[in-house]
């Protein structure tokens, strides 16, 4: 039984099906009162099981990883609520209350979900996770995931519980935002899907993207399937590892994938790279994930796509 914290979420809404799909039960706690959505509400109080639960009382983390049997922990749930002083004090309590569960428990392995945005832009090429990062980040979300980091690399040898970070990288997809704050992906699906022009007000910056502009993105059932694989391999030989492609995906690939599937959607990017933003240097390397998980990746830009159009086309709001 693997406990996902956040669990009812965009990321751990798959990460609960892949596990579901590779024989394993969940439960998934969340702060507020939880409620199934489409893509689990068939295995409700079968395989998957739902706690109301704010991982900052640590006591009832306890209870319910007792009451279950939890045998794995995958810590996707955050504080990003505006208040930095209160929303550090949470994100790090938070870590804190899983840490000491897994020890009462007796649970072994534990992931404690970080970022892409711990790279900070990177130079260009592939980011391995043995690169040294700055202490600094521009953001309070890389800064809060840089500091579980440090902090898991003390606790780990500390406890003897197998702790490590996994770093996500740009996912979309069913469940996720309609308007991603940093790249178009999930817009222009949407467009698409709805027959519609793109909306530049929900696009990064308010203006149209650039062909060529990319970066790493990972459909979010392949980020589910990574995460679960990692979470249930005999060994892991790392600390930390990247999910995510492996590659950089450009918005004129995301097109040529809309085009393929809804030849009535026409979105006429302007060509090359943003000169302000351009996005294309960089993307993560995902060897070790690979090495000790035998993770590949299932879905091409077009298949991901079609399965994202025909999801929001079957009635589904995201």
């Amino acid at each position: 039984m693997i406990l996902i914290t956040g669990g009812l979420g965009f990321i751990g809404s798959h990460t609960a099906r892949a596990l579901v799909e590779l024989g394993e039960s969940c439960v998934l706690t969340q702060r507020r009162q939880p409620a199934p959505n489409a893509l689990l509400a068939d295995e409700i109080d079968k395989r998957v099981f739902l706690e109301q639960v704010d991982v900052t009382d640590g006591e009832a983390l306890i209870e319910v990883c007792e009451r279950h049997e939890v045998t794995g922990i995958i810590h996707l749930a955050g504080a990003f609520f505006g208040d930095p002083i209160e929303d550090a004090r949470a994100n790090i309590g938070m870590l804190f209350n899983v840490v000491e569960a897994a020890r009462a428990v007796g649970i072994r392995r534990v992931c404690i979900a970080s970022t892409i945005g711990v790279y900070d832009g990177g130079d260009a090429g592939a980011l391995l996770e043995s690169l040294h990062l700055p202490i600094s980040a521009g953001h309070g979300i890389p800064m809060a995931k840089k500091i579980n980091e440090l902090l898991i690399s003390q606790l780990a040898p500390a406890t003897g519980i197998e702790l490590y970070a996994a770093r996500i990288g740009a996912i979309w997809g069913p469940l996720g935002r309609p308007a991603a704050p940093f790249f178009p992906t999930s817009q222009l699906v949407h467009a698409a899907a709805a027959g519609r022009e793109l909306d530049l007000g929900t696009v990064d910056g308010g203006r149209m993207p650039y062909a060529d502009d990319g970066l790493d993105l990972m459909y979010v059932r392949e980020c589910g399937r990574a995460l679960a694989m990692l979470q249930l391999a005999e060994q892991l030989n790392h600390r930390v590892y990247n999910v995510a492609s492996g590659r950089i995906t450009t918005n004129r690939e995301v097109v040529e994938a809309i085009t393929a599937v809804a030849p009535e959607a026409h979105f006429d990017l302007p060509d090359g790279n943003d000169p302000e933003y351009g996005r294309s240097g960089s993307w993560l390397d995902t060897t070790r994930l690979r090495q000790d998980t035998g993770f590949e990746l299932e879905y091409d830009t077009e298949r991901a796509v079609a399965d994202y159009i025909g999801w929001l086309r079957a009635g589904n709001e995201r």
